[in-house]
């Protein structure tokens, strides 16, 4: 692997990282936030209780996954990694829709657990490349 190979791979690698980070950041704040909302203006992050902060999150954390996912996939051709992420997603795009913007408990458990699905995707496929990028071995042939 040349040195422009290895450099692209490191990006994609903390492209992921960044995919596992933000998720868990969204699963926590989605998780805390039914308990904390009246406190988030007194602090100053009352923006984080929007609902298009949300939805621009849940965008931003979308694309994010498809991308990196999708280009993982191709490398390691394992399908958990983007099963997980759709799921996570659909979950997400539900928890933030219209549909259930009425009960803060259902909002709060659709986001919490789609943000913890996209979270295990990235974990799931950065571990897939790692093991796609490792060496094999050929297969011992028994001689007897």
């Amino acid at each position: 692997m040349d040195s422009g190979e290895n450099h692209h791979s490191h990006a994609w690698q903390i492209a992921d990282r960044v995919g596992t980070g933000a998720s868990l950041l969204c699963a926590i704040h989605c998780a805390a936030l039914p308990f904390v909302l009246v406190l988030l203006p007194v602090i100053g992050l009352g923006f984080l209780a929007n609902d298009r902060f949300e939805i621009g999150f849940v965008v931003v954390a979308s694309v994010l996954a498809m991308v990196v996912l999708t280009r993982g996939f191709r490398r390691h051709q394992q399908p958990l990694p983007l099963t997980l992420a759709v799921f996570g997603i659909a979950l997400l795009v539900l928890g933030v829709s219209d549909v259930v913007s009425h009960s803060l408990l259902v909002h709060s458990v659709l986001v919490t657990v789609g943000g913890l699905s996209l979270a295990s995707a990235h974990f799931c496929n950065s571990r897939s490349c790692r093991r796609a990028a490792e060496p094999r071995l050929p297969a011992a042939r028994c001689v007897h």
